[in-house]
């Protein structure tokens, strides 16, 4: 067998079963197959989020050197989100989520054997080469899966999976701890993963009617050759992204106190800067760019990135930056996860329901900044009160509410903003905002903890993310489409 023939065999994309596929209302069975895939990536940031002390008590190791277990994992996936989004327009969607499946339990498997803070790092990085596979074409799967009409519901759906992953994290996390090991925080994603595969090779429907082999020239909508002819892969814009992203988390942490120079931060982030500008050059001359700026152009696209951003360091700054402040008020590690459990669950429970309590006729703008403010009073709250488990209920319940609204609706606008033939590609954008957003909520609050204190540094950020709420609410905009539109910067 010839490696054309082989290529053919391995990447060629399995239909459902007739039964399911002719069942009209199969779209949900694709989205609840998604949803398992989002409720295992925010599981693991959840539970990620809780362990880092326990992390630095067995590994005997700063708390800027721990936070890199869960930064890993978030750079990696911010490097490979467009790409992959990219690549899984050529070969085929159904066909990367089951191989991002794969790679994710078998690195979780390897996180779990860890001997060494830096192995346990590494697993991480290559945990995250399997979540971006999965992240990269789950906003796609489901958007361009449901009906129209139905697309605000499902993507309500897959974020409120998300939340409930989220929820799970911290009180999870906390029973391991406290129960078992901090090593089947890890182990747990085995079995999950493995359903995962089975449940989507059954459920979802192919997104290619045959496989994409390097080199061959393509009818199928999706562009033809491989990665690196006629333009495809960008592969200096990957390192320049990838470069600009870890320069820019690596000063952070310097200033958090990882052991590093002092005058190490600030030739850092000049680093970024100049990486970021150089990024921007590349796009903009690239034929075949990972970021798209055409596409980051079209109305409504650019605001949106940018608020979904916005929302995940809204959402994961509380979730780093809680455990360390309960702690600091002598609330057990459980309790802890029970507490910081109230934002996912609120995010998840708005996320799906949360609509019935707003007045008839809203638009996702509408949505949008009513989600932005509620959730900049809930945060403002909570820097507000004292801190203890009941002071800080009410303010995270509020918080996880306005974010549950704000979240959903706004990848709503940016994915109807997309033509469909970039809808990978536009997926790979939103998920790669999130994740930025996410490593900044990992990175922040360690930074304001090192400089000011649990206490102090605790309200300091949570002010800062009560104001970034507030700048959320105006860069809301409505969304633009120009059906049919070729993929701006591709040929």
């Amino acid at each position: 067998m010839n490696a054309a023939a082989l290529a053919t065999r391995l990447l060629a994309e399995r239909p459902r079963p007739r039964g399911i596929a002719g069942w009209r209302h199969a779209h949900w069975l694709a989205v609840g197959t998604v949803c398992l895939g989002a409720f295992l990536g925010q599981l693991t940031a959840g539970i990620t989020a809780l362990v880092l002390p326990a992390l630095g008590g067995h590994f005997r190791a700063g708390f800027a050197a721990v936070e890199w277990v869960a930064l890993a994992y978030l750079l990696v996936l911010v490097a490979l989100l467009a790409p992959v989004g990219r690549l899984s327009d050529l070969v085929g969607r159904k066909t990367m989520y089951l191989g991002g499946f794969a790679v994710f339990a078998l690195a979780s498997l390897g996180a779990g054997f860890a001997g060494g803070l830096w192995i346990l790092v590494a697993c991480r990085a290559v945990q995250a080469v399997g979540g971006a596979m999965m992240q990269a074409n789950s906003v796609a799967l489901v958007a361009r899966g449901v009906p129209g009409h139905a697309m605000r519901r499902a993507l309500g759906i897959q974020a409120a999976a998300q939340g409930l992953g989220l929820a799970l994290g911290p009180s999870l996390g906390g029973l391991l701890v406290e129960h078992a090991s901090w090593r089947w925080v890890f182990w747990i994603n085995v079995p999950i993963g493995l359903f995962g595969i089975l449940a989507g090779w059954f459920l979802l429907p192919r997104t290619r009617a045959r496989a994409w082999v390097p080199g061959v020239a393509d009818g199928d909508g999706g562009g033809g050759g491989g990665l690196t002819g006629g333009g495809r892969f960008d592969l200096s814009g990957l390192l320049l992204l990838t470069g600009a992203s870890t320069a820019l988390l690596l000063a952070l942490s310097t200033a958090s106190g990882l052991p590093l120079p002092g005058w190490a931060a600030a030739a850092l982030l000049l680093a970024s800067a100049l990486l970021t500008l150089g990024l921007v050059r590349q796009e903009r001359r690239a034929a075949r760019p990972i970021l798209a700026p055409g596409l980051v152009n079209t109305p409504g696209v650019r605001p949106g990135l940018a608020v979904a951003l916005i929302g995940y360091l809204l959402l994961f700054c509380p979730l780093v930056l809680g455990p360390v402040l309960l702690a600091g008020a002598g609330v057990p590690v459980v309790r802890a996860g029970l507490v910081i459990t109230l934002l996912p669950a609120a995010f998840a429970l708005a996320a799906t329901v949360g609509g019935a309590l707003l007045p008839r006729g809203w638009s996702d703008v509408d949505r949008c900044r009513w989600g932005a403010a509620v959730a900049g009073a809930g945060l403002l709250l909570l820097a507000l009160l004292p801190v203890g488990a009941a002071t800080a209920a009410g303010p995270l319940l509020v918080a996880g509410y306005g974010l549950g609204l704000l979240l959903p609706a706004n990848n709503a606008l940016v994915m109807r903003a997309i033509p469909p033939q970039c809808s990978a590609v536009g997926g790979g954008m939103v998920n790669m905002a999130r994740s930025l957003g996410t490593a900044l909520g990992t990175a922040l609050p360690v930074l304001g903890v090192h400089l000011a204190g649990a206490a102090s540094g605790g309200r300091t950020v949570l002010l800062a993310l009560a104001a970034v709420a507030v700048l959320a609410v105006a860069l809301v905009r409505p969304a633009g489409r120009t059906p049919g539109r070729p993929e701006p910067g591709g040929a």
